[in-house]
């Protein structure tokens, strides 16, 4: 019977490769991509056109398979005991696939099913020999194998070293996570160790290290002779670059989440990346100062506890994302303000190519530490998209929010959300507090926002002053969408209904369900 289906499923990817290959002669033949004329010829030498049904196709044939083939059959001869599969065929399209095609399903699978594709055909048997692409994760091991937890990390070790031992050709990524929501694999340190002095003589282009083990793992020298690295995302582990480490030559995207790094060890990293253009740092231990040279940076995200930031060099920012968990208020911070300055116009300063901007947390109450303008003086004329968190029970993060409306006049979206702090005590009367003239100045130019989303609010008089700030400066506004929090106050439906709109075509959501439907 699984025979029989295996052919079923064979004949239906064999109509699904020549309907492919019939609708891209009639579509293609007088198109062309690049300025270059796209024929079906050249597209057969173009694995990027690879057709996701053909990959899920072979899927459901691995799929209906695994019940008699497994991983632990791969590299092995057939036997007598090995079930064989006899699949008559007639053409034998996937045996006529270009070898750089087979690479790209291969690599479009997951390692267990890539494996298991020897059965598919003669020109696929260990064709997997040569996937440049490796992802090894908890889903390697049937589930099978779970009830004993001995078993189970054994036979992931397993895995992992009989692919590295059979594989031939260059392994361009390698990822490894030895843990889910249920349990973690045990990995011993010599092994991690053994993996990577494998790669780097492989000249591995990407490399994700996922590991968590109990007594922390201490990334080996060797690993920072590899400069053949393009990326590199390391987890739970500590790095301590040798001496002589002057930098990753071609890296271009680094990630480092849960490490334990010192500042020196952690500023020498980053400046020594000239390439670099991602980075994205989250819970590091040892940093209490983020100083980045990065001349090359366009993306940045940052989800971390710190007492403050700096630029060198780095102007090329366009999505910037920053979550600053708890705000550390420290003497050595707000001494490094003088006069007029601010961390807002620190931050900001010759930024003037960011897009998208995130802030959450407490970071926009670090920005307001010092002097807060009115408006920046780099505009950010070319931010599109800004989220923003702020407790409306402080002035000075209504004023920073303001500063970077007023100072991005063409931006499109816009998504506010309340943050509520537990110290925080109730509102007096507005008239108590300020001028609504001081603080919501209208802007210079109009701001040119389209859509706006705005969560977590109660009511109270300053967000209700900023929702009329709003309404009242931006006259292309389409939509605006109120999320309140459970206990609502009454107010803030009469002022939403009350509030003078400057866009005729502007349209109030109050939105009570707890969805982002909108």
């Amino acid at each position: 019977m699984a025979a029989l289906r295996i052919n079923q499923i064979l004949h239906t990817v064999t109509w699904r490769i020549w309907l492919f290959e019939r609708r891209t002669s009639v579509r293609l033949s007088h198109k062309s991509v690049g300025g270059k004329k796209v024929t079906p010829s050249s597209l057969s030498n173009d694995s990027s056109h690879i057709s996701s049904e053909l990959v899920n196709y072979i899927q459901k044939i691995i799929r209906c398979f695994s019940s008699n083939y497994s991983v632990a059959c791969m590299g092995t001869k057939q036997t007598k005991s090995t079930p064989e599969i006899v699949i008559d065929m007639e053409p034998d399209r996937l045996s006529s696939l270009p070898d750089h095609v087979i690479d790209k399903i291969l690599s479009c699978l997951p390692i267990k099913e890539a494996v298991g594709t020897s059965v598919l055909s003669s020109q696929w048997n260990n064709q997997w020999y040569t996937v440049s692409r490796l992802v090894f994760d908890t889903d390697c091991v049937s589930m099978s194998h779970s009830e004993d937890p001995t078993l189970f990390n054994s036979k992931f070790l397993q895995i992992v070293n009989h692919v590295l031992l059979l594989h031939s050709g260059p392994i361009i990524k390698f990822e490894i996570c030895n843990y889910n929501d249920s349990f973690t694999i045990v990995i011993p340190k010599i092994e991690i160790d053994r993996w990577i002095h494998h790669l780097i003589g492989r000249s591995v282009q990407k490399l994700v290290l996922e590991v968590w083990i109990e007594k922390g793992y201490q990334i080996p020298c060797r690993l920072f002779s590899c400069q053949s690295l393009r990326t590199l995302k390391l987890f739970w582990c500590s790095v301590k670059p040798p001496t002589k480490f002057k930098g990753f030559k071609n890296l271009k995207t680094l990630q480092l989440e849960e490490i334990t790094i010192s500042q020196d060890a952690f500023e020498n990293l980053i400046s020594g990346c000239l390439l670099l253009e991602n980075l994205i740092l989250a819970n590091l231990d040892g940093i209490t100062q983020i100083n980045i040279h990065a001349p090359n940076l366009k993306f940045l995200e940052i989800l971390d506890t710190f007492e403050d930031i700096s630029f060198d060099e780095t102007f090329r920012l366009t999505d910037v994302y920053v979550s600053l968990s708890s705000y550390l208020n420290s003497e050595s911070n707000q001494s490094r303000l003088h006069g007029g300055s601010s961390n807002l116009l620190k931050f900001f300063d010759h930024r003037r190519h960011i897009q998208d901007l995130e802030i959450n947390n407490y970071f926009l109450k670090y920005l307001t530490a010092g002097v807060v303008p009115v408006k920046l003086p780099t505009l950010l004329k070319r931010l599109l998209s800004l989220s923003i968190c702020i407790n409306f029970d402080d002035l000075k993060e209504i004023s920073a929010a303001l500063c970077l409306l007023r100072s991005s006049s063409n931006l499109q979206t816009l998504e506010i959300s309340a943050r509520i702090e537990q110290h925080s005590a109730p509102l007096t009367p507005i008239n108590d507090i300020y001028c609504w003239e001081e603080i919501f100045l209208k802007p210079e130019t109009p701001i040119q926002v389209r859509n706006v989303k705005i969560k977590n609010i109660s009511g109270f008089q300053l967000e209700l002053d900023f929702i009329r700030f709003l309404l009242l400066n931006l006259p292309v506004l389409k939509k605006m969408t109120v999320k309140p929090i459970v206990n609502v106050r009454p107010e803030l439906v009469t002022g939403l209904i009350r509030f003078k709109r400057e866009s005729r075509d502007a349209e109030v959501i109050y939105n009570v369900e707890d969805s982002d439907d909108d």
